[in-house]
């Protein structure tokens, strides 16, 4: 029997821990805010550019961003 493989959890990328940038949520192992990200492609900045300006970063913790984002919003279910 094949083993299902487990995905992995964006939220994973994302970390808070209060003595690194005053406990916000960042980027694991950065100095990246969620909020900077959010920013960024709420300026219509695209996931591209944002790692040509983050280099150090990838695909997968800009979309890691969002999904803690969404991750604060009520469940689509709940009423």
């Amino acid at each position: 029997m094949a083993k299902k493989r487990k995905r992995p959890d964006p939220l994973d990328r994302i970390e808070r821990n209060p003595k690194v940038m005053l406990g916000k949520p960042v980027i694991r192992g950065t100095r990246v805010t969620v909020e900077l990200i959010l920013d960024k492609l709420a300026a219509d900045v695209p996931i591209e550019g944002i790692l040509q300006d983050y280099p150090h970063l990838e695909r997968a913790d800009v979309l890691a961003t969002l999904a803690y984002a969404r991750s604060l919003l009520p469940s689509k279910h709940s009423a």
